[in-house]
């Protein structure tokens, strides 16, 4: 796999989100000049949990991109108090992982996160949160994540 044809891709999905982004999420086009990662910000969906609530998604991409997913964590004062959501930023989310494919994007993963936050009843963090902050790498790809359930 070659820089050009990760960078290219990477590429891409700025365009994409430029030309056209989904409601509730808007590039930080400040951050885009340390490629190959960037920000990305989310708005909480109206009639949420998380209604109207600012967050920042922080992507690093690896050399293998789009063969495997990216390293995606929420940065910054507000992060989610959520059950998949670890107080450190990690999001224990499928698609960052195991059920990665590489016709996923970075759009996609914006809008599983917002389906993600917008799908919850309860703001709580994860039941093992403790142990996982202490345990925990820097890079949550690192982690073989545990689903505790599949309701949110």
């Amino acid at each position: 796999m070659s820089a050009h044809f990760v960078q290219k891709r990477i590429q891409k999905e700025i365009l994409t989100m430029r030309k056209s982004p989904p409601p509730g999420i808007r590039l930080c086009e400040d951050s885009l000049r340390s490629a190959p990662e960037f920000m990305v910000e989310l708005t909480g969906a109206t009639g949420t949990l998380y209604s109207e609530q600012i967050f920042k998604l922080l992507f690093k991409f690896g050399e293998r991109y789009p063969f495997e997913s990216p390293q995606v964590t929420f940065v910054g004062n507000c992060i989610p108090v959520h059950p998949h959501v670890y107080s450190n930023g990690h999001i224990c989310l499928s698609i960052l992982t195991e059920d990665w494919s590489p016709a996923l994007s970075t759009e996609a993963v914006c809008l599983s996160v917002i389906s993600m936050l917008s799908s919850c009843t309860e703001k709580k963090l994860p039941p093992d949160n403790a142990f996982y902050i202490r345990t925990c790498s820097k890079n949550p790809k690192d982690t073989k994540w545990w689903f505790h359930d599949d309701q949110v």
